[in-house]
């Protein structure tokens, strides 16, 4: 991972969770981290701090709201203006709303599919031409085991999911003949601090063991019975930053503890 050393990567929804794990993982090899994402002004100024002091790399906050195309696009220049480049773009911000279709709110399909979809486009449409000016780029997008199957009540995100992968197959193959990757990473359950939240809330609302409330929720997807975690998706990240993972282009990639097996 030496190659990595100095390049710069754009990670959003990176405050916490998932994201959070693959900014550490990347910083780990050496790479200039920005930060994106909601939270505590005084506790992002503190992670940052902390990455900056764990890893000896460079470390920005941009507090972009990716809702908002111009936002989006001002987050990669304003990346680009500082640190001269964004080598590693990592689409992973993203909300949930559960509901069935007929009761699904307009507004939330919207804002699920602005953040988790159109986010992803407008991001790395300004970020392809820096990359391809450095004749080098990775383009992560993290979609989930909703985008290569489906729940119920969750249509905007399975919508969302799936259609990013779309995207992720799109890229690959308009960048195919460069040294510029494009793939998708599948998630399924991942221990986070909001999915650490929902086992929290099981035990308490039904008097049972953390435990049992974390294999009440892996069961029903889950054969491996056990979670993935925020590192292990992060190790996944910096592999397909490698000169190993090169030809690895439009994959989708999942981690699921055989989810999409069944």
């Amino acid at each position: 991972m030496a190659a990595l050393g100095g390049k710069v990567a754009v990670v959003t929804g990176s405050t916490s969770g998932i994201g959070l794990g693959m900014a550490r993982a990347l910083a780990g090899a050496g790479v200039n981290i920005v930060l994106n994402g909601f939270g505590d002004a005084g506790a992002i100024s503190a992670l940052r701090e902390r990455l900056i002091d764990e890893f000896k790399v460079k470390v920005r906050y941009d507090a972009a709201d990716l809702m908002k195309p111009a936002q989006v696009r001002g987050l990669i220049e304003r990346s680009v203006a500082e640190f001269g480049a964004v080598d590693v773009l990592v689409n992973n911000a993203g909300i949930q709303h559960v509901a069935p279709i007929e009761e699904f709110p307009d507004e939330r399909w919207e804002a699920v599919i602005a953040l988790n979809l159109s986010a992803s486009f407008h991001a790395i449409k300004a970020a392809l031409p820096h990359m391809r000016r450095r004749g080098w780029g990775r383009i992560i997008n993290i979609s989930s085991a909703h985008g290569l199957v489906a729940s119920v009540q969750k249509v905007a995100y399975v919508a969302a999911k799936h259609g990013l992968l779309g995207i992720t197959k799109v890229v690959a193959l308009e960048t195919a003949g460069t040294a510029i990757t494009c793939n998708a990473i599948c998630p399924g359950w991942v221990l986070t601090p909001l999915v650490q939240k929902q086992i929290d809330e099981l035990a308490r609302r039904e008097n049972i063991p953390e435990a049992e409330a974390k294999r009440r929720l892996l069961a029903e997807k889950q054969p491996s019975g056990e979670f993935a975690t925020p590192e292990q998706v992060g190790g996944l990240a910096l592999f397909l930053c490698s000169d190993a993972a090169a030809q690895i282009r439009g994959a989708a990639l999942s981690i699921d503890g055989a989810w999409t097996a069944q």
